[in-house]
């Protein structure tokens, strides 16, 4: 899920460049609009990671925590 997000990322910023290059009027809009619609998907992709991957697990997995430290006698 994270290349994905990341796959996203990189292909709403293309599409802006792409905008940002465009010398016809309906060429920036299309490439506004797809623009747009990634980064909705991509604010989607990590709200579903966020939801189903909560930071303290790996693949829902609990992480390892390390071992107390023993104190010096």
């Amino acid at each position: 899920m994270v290349a994905r997000l990341e796959k996203l990322r990189s292909e709403a910023a293309e599409c802006e460049s792409i905008r940002d290059s465009a010398d016809d009027g309906r060429k920036r809009e299309l490439f506004e609009r797809l623009a747009a619609h990634l980064k909705m998907l991509a604010m989607e992709v990590e709200r579903a990671i966020a939801t189903n991957f909560p930071p303290d697990t790996f693949l829902g997995r609990k992480t390892q925590e390390p071992f107390p430290k023993e104190e010096a006698e």
